[in-house]
């Protein structure tokens, strides 16, 4: 139970927001006559709008094998590199750096999603792609968005992987090689 004093202090707090506030009056006149509190509406479930789709994993193995064939890729991710020196594993970044890019550049167009440097301020507008952009940090209230390009995001605009031979099974990356 209240103290004296506390409802008192309430009830001028309640005359002078019932004085001011037309809303808030006509609220406390449906109190007074159904004084029962206002229930929260039920939540409603949300049906999430993202709908999933399986993707076909014959690009990716394709990809997966254009970077074996040019930059031995897979060879070099599967290695154990611990007992490699530092200069060793450079110089093999280096022809894998070199045989990667050649390959992201013949079969792939590759641009940058923004033209501006990183480190960069920027503004988003209200109805800015969130497919394309993605808010990090401190993210409150609503467009315009100003803040530090940290990346310039990458987005491809054509694929170009080579044709398949019927029948090729894109799961052997690589086939095993014997010497004879």
């Amino acid at each position: 139970m209240a103290s004296f004093i506390h409802r008192l202090s309430l009830a001028i707090k309640l005359f002078f927001q019932t004085a001011t506030d037309d809303k808030f009056a006509q609220q406390a006149q449906q109190f007074l006559v159904n004084p029962t509190l206002p229930t929260e509406p039920p939540l409603q479930s949300v049906t999430p709008t993202t709908i999933l789709k399986e993707s076909n994993p014959d690009a990716a193995l394709q990809l997966l094998g254009l970077l074996q064939a040019d930059a031995r890729f897979i060879d070099f991710i599967e290695e154990n590199i611990a007992n490699y020196s530092d200069a060793d594993i450079g110089a093999a970044a280096r022809v894998i750096h070199e045989g990667s890019r050649k390959v992201l550049h013949k079969y792939f167009t590759i641009q940058a999603i923004r033209p501006e440097n990183e480190e960069s301020r920027i503004t988003l507008q209200a109805g800015f792609d969130t497919r394309r952009m993605r808010l990090v940090g401190n993210v409150v209230g609503s467009p315009p968005f100003t803040g530090e390009l940290i990346h310039r995001g990458w987005e491809v605009s054509a694929v170009n992987l080579p044709k398949v031979i019927e029948g090729h099974d894109l799961n052997i990356i690589v086939p095993a090689e014997v010497e004879l």
